[in-house]
């Protein structure tokens, strides 16, 4: 039986799915993600911070678009953990 978890903000602000705008996104559904990976950002007044896969998994879908506001604890994304 395979088991999921949620990503959620810890704070409200813009989520962002890549480092820059000309780069790539962190991850994407289906990628495998490592606890503590980055796999996406959080930006509030010009201040970025990580935010990171709980667990072990796998990416099962983003809840939010790029550059989408959040609040504290709105659903992020979710992951498949192994």
């Amino acid at each position: 039986m395979t088991e999921r978890t949620t990503v959620t903000a810890p704070m409200p602000g813009v989520f962002y799915r890549r480092p820059d705008p000309d780069e790539p996104t962190f991850v994407e559904p289906g990628d495998a993600v490592e606890s503590g990976e980055v796999i996406g950002l959080i930006g509030v007044m010009k201040n970025f911070h990580d935010i990171t896969a709980d667990e072990d998994g796998e990416v099962v879908e983003f809840f939010v678009e790029n550059e989408q506001e959040v609040d504290a604890g709105d659903e992020l994304a979710e992951l498949e953990v192994s």
